[in-house]
């Protein structure tokens, strides 16, 4: 058993892309982690997306042996976290295992929107800090400057910082020696009841569900019969491990230390992340506190592009909400798009990830309906109702107020774009709250609505500021705003997959541009199909699918014009009747291609 004063239990945060996951491969590789010829980059990121996209999805641990200079064998518990806003419940239930944290900051471009949200997470859980300044190799690195920005702006002091280069393994020693003499070791005692803590579970195809716990007391071991407190249900241990990066099994797991374990669990609803696990005999009288659930903030319809998938997708569904229990879901049917769910998310790249998983994990072609996220309805009656899905809301004349979210955004970028981004924050109802200068970048924070946000924001930023800025944002609450519910109708029919709930200022502007949009997309018919927008009953946009005509006055070669007005009445009629009895048959590509819609 190693003795409490020789674990150190740390997790790495940053801003996205600062080299979190390039230092966990250097850690790993200083310690003998790794066989050579099995080291890869981001050797932590294990599914194929992260590696494709250069990003931490799942945070992830692995436990080093490193032996200190004096010759001690030191245990590190090292969790690598994900750094975008998305996956900020992902950090949060890491650092809950972990009384200490590595702050990566990029010594090129400094403190970020996500090092401030991240730095602030970690010391809200009482963390030791350990600023770290990387890619210290680059001609453009001023540690100096960095230093200074890190106790400006974070108030942590920087005079323990240690400077690395995770590309290539410079400072590498001297970290070990820092996170041994700065973070602290972990509390704990061996001989009281079992109380861990379940930081994370996920689906394993050979194994069933493999489950990750920190040991707070007591010893976790093969055979031991244990009980989850928020569940009540029991389950026997049939192996115990550790990451180092594999999987290896060990004799059993004491108070400090961080590992996982299988104990034939079938059931997804028996693993609630932040739980107790305790021993059935004797078990232990105080639960932890366990996480605050996460709160999704941005809601859309998946429907398999295939009927027949959609049992498929259920059980796809209860495996990837076992993965990642920041993922919610609940069916609906659509009359335009069939069987499907209703699926809730932290964020578009959130979104995003999650569709892209269950396209490449699952072999699922999906329909993603557009975005939109949680409104508070009061209704005449005094009632509130939560509205996730625009097709529900209720009539106009029942409803008394309207509120939406509205979010905090702190956005980083350099002095040259300033202009620009805040031009698009008042395109997008944006109050400015504070604007103050880091250096050569400004630092603003807007107030914005959450709805605004969703649809194209992130993107219009990047592009705007050709990638240099930085963007977080947190929840603040609800504010009643003028919102309507803008609905669709193809040919006097309403598509509930296209209704969305925008300001009514934004209505006609968002009506037209989703009309237009669909009439490019729509195939022609033998007669012409009618797209409007409307509100209520009032239409406020409208455009017209030209239909195929045949030239019926081309057989004619000469006489009285009556004959021509004769044919052409007969084919008008024929095509009213058709337009009466005919039904649009509307490719499912074309409802994804209309939410795809860009604004100008």
């Amino acid at each position: 058993m190693t003795e409490l004063k020789n674990i150190r239990n740390f997790s790495i945060v940053a801003h996205i892309d600062h080299g979190k996951s390039t230092l966990a491969d250097r850690l790993i590789q200083f310690c003998g982690g790794l066989p050579g010829r099995e080291m890869k980059d981001q050797v932590l990121d294990s599914m194929e997306l992260e590696r494709e996209r250069g990003i931490t999805i799942k945070a992830q641990t692995v436990r080093l042996q490193y032996i200190a200079n004096d010759g001690t064998n030191y245990i590190l518990n090292l969790i690598d976290t994900p750094g975008h806003v998305d996956f900020s419940y992902e950090v949060s239930r890491s650092l809950a295992a972990c009384e200490g944290s590595l702050l990566i900051v990029d010594s090129t471009q400094g403190v970020e929107a996500q090092t401030l949200a991240n730095a602030y997470q970690a010391i809200d859980n009482g963390h030791e800090i350990l600023p770290v300044l990387n890619k210290i190799d680059l001609p453009s690195s001023d540690p100096q400057i960095v230093k200074d920005q890190i106790e400006d702006i974070l108030g942590i002091d920087s005079k323990d910082a240690v400077l690395v280069s995770a590309k290539t393994g410079e400072g590498i020693k001297d970290l070990f020696d820092k996170i041994i003499k700065i973070l602290p070791c972990p509390s704990g005692k061996k001989d009281e009841p079992l109380k861990c803590m379940l930081v994370d579970s996920w689906y394993d195809s050979y194994l069933g569900v493999v489950v990750l716990v920190r040991v707070i007391n007591g010893e976790l071991k093969k055979n031991k019969k244990i009980k989850f407190m928020a569940t009540g249900v029991t389950h026997l241990i049939d192996r115990v491990g550790v990451f180092s990066p594999k999987p290896n099994e060990v004799d059993s797991l004491t108070p400090g230390e961080v590992g996982f374990i299988n104990a034939g669990i079938k059931n997804v609803s028996d693993c609630k992340v932040g739980d107790t696990i305790t021993e059935e005999k004797y078990p232990t009288l105080n639960p932890l506190p366990g996480f605050k659930p996460s709160q999704p903030v941005v809601f859309c319809g998946m429907f398999p592009i295939v009927s027949d998938e959609y049992e498929h997708l259920r059980d796809s569904m209860v495996k990837l909400a076992l993965n990642d229990s920041s993922f919610s879901y609940e069916s609906e049917v659509s009359p335009a798009l069939g069987y499907g769910f209703r699926c809730g998310f932290l964020g578009l790249l959130h979104l995003e990830i999650i569709r892209d998983r269950f396209e490449r994990e699952f072999g699922l072609e999906l329909v993603t309906t557009a975005p939109s996220v949680v409104y508070r309805i009061k209704m005449k009656d005094q009632s509130i109702i939560k509205l996730h899905n625009p097709t529900d809301m209720p009539d106009s004349v029942k409803i008394d107020s309207i509120e939406e979210p509205w979010i905090k955004a702190t956005i980083i970028v350099p002095d040259e774009y300033l202009g620009a981004v805040l031009e698009l924050c008042i395109s997008k109802r944006g109050v400015q709250q504070q604007l103050s200068y880091v250096d050569s970048r400004a630092m603003i924070v807007y107030k914005l609505p959450l709805n605004e946000v969703v649809f194209d924001f992130y993107d219009r930023l990047k592009s705007i500021t050709k990638g240099y800025a930085s963007f977080d944002y947190e929840i603040t609450g609800y504010e009643i705003n003028d919102l309507v519910r803008v609905n669709i109708l193809i040919n006097g029919d309403p598509v509930d997959a296209l209704s969305l709930i925008v300001h009514r200022d934004r209505s006609q502007q968002r009506g037209r541009a989703l009309c237009a949009r669909l009439k490019d997309l729509i195939p022609r018919q033998q007669f012409k199909v009618a797209i409007q927008a409307t509100i209520g009953g009032k239409i406020i946009a409208r455009e017209t699918v030209t239909s195929f005509r045949k030239d019926v006055t081309q057989k004619l070669y000469g006489g009285d014009v009556t004959r021509k007005n004769k044919l052409l009445d007969k084919q008008k009629k024929g095509k009213k009747r058709m337009k009466q009895f005919g039904k649009i048959n509307i490719p499912q590509n074309t409802f994804l291609n209309a939410l795809k819609m860009e604004e100008n």
